[in-house]
């Protein structure tokens, strides 16, 4: 089974900076799109920001300018650095990936089990 690491959550205050790592292990043959999503209590979960396997990106409007998602094939690894945090940024952060294994005949989303961050004084 396909596994997704998460890492780099944690409490900040307004206005500091997060870096998230998500590294997917196990029996891949190949990876597409790459994401962060998130959900904060009560709310439904959102995307955050998405990265193709040729490099494209989208973002929700809420982070354009303050997060970059970016990417490392080699490791199989998706970065999410977060600056300029606000209040409102603070949810549960899920790594999520399109991944074919080996011995699949196609693709299937991945989850991660999410990482918690807080932005609060």
């Amino acid at each position: 089974q396909v596994q997704l690491v998460e890492s780099g959550g944690g409490l900040v205050q307004p206005g500091g900076s997060l870096r998230l790592s998500c590294a997917a292990s196990r029996n891949i043959f190949s990876i597409y799109a790459m994401g962060w999503y998130r959900q904060a209590p009560g709310k439904l979960r959102e995307l955050v920001a998405a990265i193709a396997s040729g490099g494209s990106t989208n973002y929700t409007d809420s982070v354009k300018g303050r997060f970059t998602i970016s990417r490392d094939n080699a490791k199989n690894t998706v970065y999410l650095q977060m600056n300029s945090l606000k209040p409102e940024d603070t949810a549960v952060y899920y790594c999520n990936a399109v991944i074919h294994r080996f011995g699949q005949t196609r693709p299937a989303d991945y989850w991660g089990p999410g990482t918690q961050v807080t932005v609060s004084s």
